[in-house]
């Protein structure tokens, strides 16, 4: 866990998040619960894509050891995918289905975890940590 960086500690809390809110109710209905396997549409699918992408890039970051290109690539397709599943969970917080009267808890952390899911992304893909390295000293090839 040491290899993980800000970015993925932020994605990794989104995900935690995300994944509390798929068992705890969303929307309440005239006395009824309704969670997020209930309301399932074209935004949940969303929701979850980026669920996974965001895992994708924890886990690549955590057991890549040879080099930081799949990271890398996996905080852009996490980032591609981030995007959309955070504009769905706010509609879904914006919008209720089926006549709802009210927001649940449940609501507001899936919002809160696709938005650190593309907070978390977009740091692990810029974050470069330049400061912890010597920079390396070229010597300049002698002139002819």
């Amino acid at each position: 866990m040491k290899r993980l960086r800000a970015g993925e500690w932020i994605a990794t809390a989104g995900i935690g998040l995300t994944i509390a809110s798929l068992f705890l109710a969303w929307y309440e209905s005239s006395g009824v619960n309704l969670d997020f396997w209930d309301t399932f549409g074209g935004a949940c699918v969303l929701i979850l894509a980026a669920l996974a992408a965001a895992s994708a890039m924890v886990l690549a970051a955590a057991f890549e050891r040879e080099s930081p290109a799949l990271p890398i690539s996996t905080a852009v397709w996490s980032v591609t995918l981030c995007f959309p599943g955070a504009i769905a969970a706010l509609v879904r917080v914006l919008e209720r289905p089926g006549h709802a009267n009210a927001l649940c808890l449940g609501a507001w952390l899936g919002l809160a975890g696709a938005v650190l899911m593309l907070v978390g992304s977009w740091i692990a893909m810029s974050d470069e940590r330049t400061s912890r390295y010597r920079p390396v000293e070229i010597e300049p090839r002698p002139r002819p």
